[in-house]
């Protein structure tokens, strides 16, 4: 489990194909890491491989591979790192898993003196999860959805996140992973498995001593 609140920016060092997806080869600026332990990167939750002085390696399943970027960057890219939560952490940003649902792609962005809002188009299929004032992972950085308008949303960029993540170079055309809240996820679950229906929720919460 992850917040989205980005540690550090690495440095995707080499991608080597494997009989089923790839290995990645990150140069990180912290550490040590142990194996086994989970990594964000770029908002996948990948499981360290191998550690190293400089980093660790980690493997990209053939299901990662097609619901994120991470098989498109070049390698020298940079990458956006968050280690897994510890027990008493603080929750400074939203719960995020590292199971990224699909890619979004950046449509505008525009200055607003220091920072920059972008419009975001996602995937159709996950447009429903997408409310304002929700919540949503970009790359691994924990946003607020200010507006939401047709097929597209708009967040807006403060100038710390540009600074501490790989944010500070998004422009329209440019492909960013996207995890929708959680929350979002299973109450849209629910109305589905209930037909919609609003009488179910009240069923549900007079059940559980909600309602008289």
């Amino acid at each position: 489990m992850f917040t989205g609140l980005v540690q550090a920016k690495g440095r995707l060092e080499r991608r080597t194909p494997q009989a089923s997806g790839f290995r990645l080869d990150i140069d990180a600026p912290f550490g040590p890491f142990e194996l086994g332990e989970s990594v964000a990167l770029n908002g996948a939750c990948l499981t360290v491989a191998e550690a190293h002085a400089e980093g660790f390696s980690a493997d990209v399943s053939v299901e990662t591979h097609e619901r994120t970027t991470l098989g498109e960057l070049p390698e020298g890219s940079e990458l956006n790192l968050e280690r897994s939560l510890s027990v008493g952490d603080r929750l400074g940003g939203h719960l995020v898993t590292g199971h990224v649902d699909g890619v979004a792609r950046v449509t505008a962005a525009a200055r607003e003196g220091d920072a920059l809002r972008v419009t975001i188009e996602p995937p159709n299929e996950l447009r429903r999860y997408i409310a304002e004032k929700g919540s949503v992972a970009l790359d691994g950085v924990s946003l607020t959805v200010n507006r939401t308008s047709g097929d597209t949303f708009e967040i807006m960029l403060i100038p710390h996140t540009l600074s501490v993540t790989t944010l500070e170079r998004v422009a329209p055309g440019r492909r960013l992973n996207l995890e929708v809240d959680l929350l979002a996820r299973y109450v849209v679950r629910y109305f589905e498995a209930t037909g919609g229906a609003e009488r179910g929720l009240e069923a549900t919460l007079r059940r559980a001593g909600y309602l008289g």
